[in-house]
């Protein structure tokens, strides 16, 4: 075997050692996550977190529905300006999109709002990634 083929074949059991390792961390941090998930405690709180974003939501719903409005008619006429002009806060996991305007959280001093997954209104603080 050439040295080069030696490198290559050094290089490919790196690769896999690091490929193993990125999949053993990933698959104990799962285990992980859904451990503490599955908690009594924990779904109580989410349960209790839920509820109170479904009823700020839900009190704001009066003030707020034009923003739903107007983000329903720019997805609808494919307004790219009226879009990218509105707030980058989600839960892409939840099904959540914040239809205010982009800057709200400092300028109104109001929490991020929107529908759910379910088409309920919904107000929440904090955004998330739309992978998780």
């Amino acid at each position: 075997m050439s040295a080069s083929d030696q490198e290559a074949a050094e290089q490919r059991v790196q690769d896999a050692v690091r490929r193993h390792a990125r999949i053993r961390a990933f698959t104990e941090a799962e285990d992980v996550i859904s451990a503490v998930l599955s908690d009594p405690g924990v779904q109580e709180a989410r349960e209790r977190v839920e509820a109170a974003e479904t009823e700020l939501g839900m009190e704001l719903c009066a003030r707020l529905q034009p923003f739903q409005d107007r983000y329903d008619q720019a997805v609808a006429a494919g307004d790219m300006a009226r879009l990218t002009g509105a707030c980058a806060g989600k839960h892409g996991r939840w099904g959540r999109v914040c239809v205010l305007p982009d800057g709200h959280e400092t300028s109104m001093e109001e929490p991020h709002w929107g529908r759910n997954s379910e088409g309920r209104p919904i107000a929440w603080v904090g955004s998330a990634p739309d992978e998780w």
